[in-house]
């Protein structure tokens, strides 16, 4: 059996889920999207209130750095080590999100709403945890938006992830056509036009009735869908900025032999 590194074993389930981030909807999105259509319809009018006001001081909140605290980027380690904390974290997150969902859930209506901003809260303190131990600094709001981004891969409809797949290809390039100061970023259009990209149906344990059960196991499964999208997208990062690293020293090559 050829011994494989840890970058060549993960490889595969990366490639995998590129794949499915590009895929176009099939029958089985549509019918979803359809079922999901139909949950959006029966959601009471206060619940999308107080989800689209949740969304919008949540996109302010992390595009501002007003509310989330930043944790210090990791040392460089090896990816492996890397994910091995990533995979930590996630588990962590997992249980106190469904505990969180749980009570929400048991709760009933009234604090089902008042405890969903706590809910988005959690989903997003992980992913500012990914993004250190990945080793990128979120002081840095371009870091920031990508972090929105990843959310928004998790809890977008197929047709829209395929768009924002499109935005995080090659982020390191990218991000430098954005501006470098947050002010000069017209980052209240997109708080506008983010919530419009969130999915209300993900949001499904918020309907009056539901209970404790959904609440556990609908936070339960997000946030390991959230874990593993981004994982998969600071992995994506992880090699896509190895290889412009490689290219950058086999440019130097030419210039450096004709200097001695």
């Amino acid at each position: 059996m050829l011994y494989q590194t840890y970058e060549e074993k993960i490889t595969p389930e990366l490639h995998k889920w590129q794949q499915k981030m590009q895929k176009r909807p099939n029958l089985v999105d549509r019918t979803s999207k359809a079922v999901q259509d139909k949950i959006n319809n029966i959601i009471p009018d206060k619940v999308h209130e107080v989800i689209t006001a949740t969304i919008k001081q949540m996109t302010r909140a992390v595009l501002t750095g007003a509310e989330f605290t930043t944790s210090l980027p990791a040392p460089k380690n090896s990816l492996e080590e890397i994910e091995r904390e990533v995979t930590r974290r996630i588990e962590f997150y997992k249980k106190a999100g469904a505990a969180e969902g749980g009570i929400t859930g048991a709760g009933g209506f009234l604090l089902a709403l008042a405890e969903f901003p706590i809910l988005i809260g959690i989903k997003m303190k992980l992913l500012f945890e990914i993004s250190a131990l990945y080793g990128h600094s979120a002081e840095d709001y371009r870091e920031r938006l990508f972090i929105l981004h990843v959310f928004q891969l998790t809890f977008s409809s197929q047709k829209q992830r395929q768009k924002v797949f499109e935005q995080i290809i090659q982020w390191q390039e990218k991000s430098k056509e954005l501006p470098s100061d947050i002010h000069q970023f017209d980052w209240k259009t997109f708080q506008q036009e983010y919530r419009d990209y969130i999915d209300l149906a993900k949001m499904a344990q918020l309907i009056p009735g539901i209970g404790a059960a959904v609440g556990v196991i609908v936070n339960y499964r997000l946030l390991n869908q959230l874990g593993k999208t981004a994982m998969n997208a600071y992995r994506m990062r992880w090699f896509e900025e190895r290889t412009l690293q490689s290219a950058r020293r086999q440019e130097q090559l030419p210039s450096a032999a004709q200097n001695q």
